[in-house]
């Protein structure tokens, strides 16, 4: 699902006005085929073409934790156990094509597979593709989702967060 109903309702009271929602960001990691490899799960939005790890919209009453489950789900298939959290920043604002203008307060967690999780794959329509790839051979993406998977990377070699704060190139 690409709006949530609760957004269309929204903006069908204040238009294209700006809108603060809070948003979720999941780094989904493994460990590479090679000794000391690591990988991440990414997925190409159909709306803009763009690789970026799991993303979306928490739902009013919802836990961003839960958020981050839940939309790891829906896109990719994958069930997911939250590691850690990674950090929380404003993002935006983002003018999207139909001229609404929004703002996010972004969670990001560090999040692997269960050992029960089915094979990782589109799981809805706004995705046109998922893949798992080597965090030093990234697609082209936003220097936002470089910087937290490389934060997740940190995060994961050390046991927990190692530093806080706006990510690199996103003040």
């Amino acid at each position: 699902m690409a709006t949530p109903p609760f957004i269309i309702n929204l903006r069908s009271k204040i238009g294209h006005d700006p809108l603060w929602l809070p948003g979720v960001t999941v780094v989904i990691l493994r460990d590479g085929s090679a000794p000391g490899a690591r990988e991440v799960l990414l997925v190409r939005r159909v709306d803009n073409g763009q690789w970026t790890p799991v993303t979306g919209i928490v739902d009013p009453g919802e836990h961003p934790h839960v958020a981050a489950i839940r939309e790891a789900q829906e896109e990719t298939r994958a069930l997911i156990t939250i590691e850690s959290l990674l950090n929380v920043q404003a993002v935006g604002p983002v003018t999207y094509p139909d001229g609404d203008v929004t703002s996010y307060v972004d969670t990001a967690f560090r999040a692997s597979l269960r050992d029960d999780s089915p094979e990782v794959g589109i799981g809805d329509d706004e995705s046109q593709a998922v893949a798992w790839c080597d965090v030093n051979e990234l697609p082209d993406m936003k220097p936002r989702f470089r910087a937290i998977i490389a934060r997740a990377c940190e995060d994961a070699d050390h046991g927990g967060p190692a530093s806080w704060g706006p990510l690199p190139g996103t003040e």
